[in-house]
């Protein structure tokens, strides 16, 4: 009987420490990993999030760049950090409902080693072009790479088979003509050489972008979403610029490793549900360019099934391939 009542005492010892842990949290710093490079709209969400919570926690919340393989190396680390809750990632949906369909030899399961916690933002994409190219709408950007022959247009991506380059490939297909595609590690690198017109276009989320189309240093031609944003009430919607039904749509979230206490991910997703909804926030993001977008863990949880079962479908429609 002896190894039983070790074994029951041990199971006892754990459940306790487990639920203490729990009742502790936070009592170190978080740390809040970005798959991508700085000044992406996935590491502008992080920061945006990152500071109020830090104030709501009482702890540091560190935000954590570790870009690289199309986001698989920031998000691998996630889904194998300890489910403690000290470990947390900002995740943008086209590695994280793309990534499955696209890398056969994948070391993480969006389902399996994550627990959702919040959605934070929904983004309809802006097709910005250098500000050096010498054109102004839709419909003459179609004509200038035309004219450039092989290769077409050249445009930028944060990685092979980020949702950057399945809208390239969609609107290659839409416009007829071909466009070659030039991948990054995130959305940094991408912007800075569009910028420097060593790309023409890059189809990204506004956040990134938008500042850059301010001072005019990059044009926007068109944005992806079904109305025009508030923050960009000259810039088109792809129906109006010639393109009707051209709507592609990215969305920021945060997760945890699977086996994170539930009471962990609950206080978490309560308080990301106040920045969230807060009016401070959604400024900040509607100044951006996008929306503020709340869901909580077993909405998102849904969310993401059926955001697999869509981008599945439109990555093997679109034969969009990994390197």
């Amino acid at each position: 009987m002896k190894p039983v009542r070790c074994l029951l005492a041990a199971c006892a010892a754990l459940a306790f420490s487990t639920a203490s842990s729990a009742d502790t949290w936070p009592s170190k710093p978080i740390t809040m990993i970005v798959p991508t490079a700085p000044a992406g709209s996935t590491d502008i969400m992080a920061r945006l999030v990152a500071d109020p919570l830090q104030r709501a926690l009482g702890q540091p919340v560190v935000v954590d760049n570790k870009p690289g393989a199309s986001g698989n190396i920031g998000t691998e680390a996630v889904a194998r950090a300890a489910p403690d809750g000290y470990t947390l990632l900002m995740q943008y949906s086209g590695y994280h409902v793309g990534n499955p369909s696209l890398f056969q030899q994948i070391k993480w399961s969006p389902t399996k080693d994550f627990v959702p916690v919040a959605l934070v933002m929904r983004a309809p994409h802006v097709v910005a072009v250098s500000g050096k190219l010498p054109v102004n709408s839709m419909k003459e950007l179609a004509e200038y790479g035309r004219k450039k022959g092989d290769g077409g247009l050249f445009y930028a991506s944060s990685g092979n088979g980020s949702i950057q380059h399945i809208a390239g490939e969609l609107l290659s297909r839409q416009a007829k003509q071909p466009m070659t595609h030039v991948p990054y590690k995130g959305s940094g690198p991408a912007i800075n050489d569009l910028i420097a017109g060593n790309v023409d276009m890059f189809i990204t989320t506004p956040p990134s972008v938008i500042g850059h189309i301010a001072s005019g240093k990059l044009k926007a031609l068109a944005y992806t979403g079904s109305k025009r944003h508030p923050s960009m009430p000259n810039v088109p919607t792809s129906a109006e610029a010639g393109f009707p039904g051209y709507e592609v749509e990215s969305w920021f979230a945060v997760f945890a490793p699977a086996k994170t206490p539930p009471e962990v991910v609950a206080r978490l997703s309560a308080e990301i549900r106040k920045i969230v909804e807060g009016e401070a926030f959604r400024k900040k993001v509607d100044d951006q360019g996008a929306f503020a977008a709340y869901m909580d863990p077993p909405a998102l949880g849904k969310f993401v099934d059926q955001e697999l079962a869509l981008w599945s479908r439109v990555i093997k429609a679109a034969d969009i391939k990994a390197d």
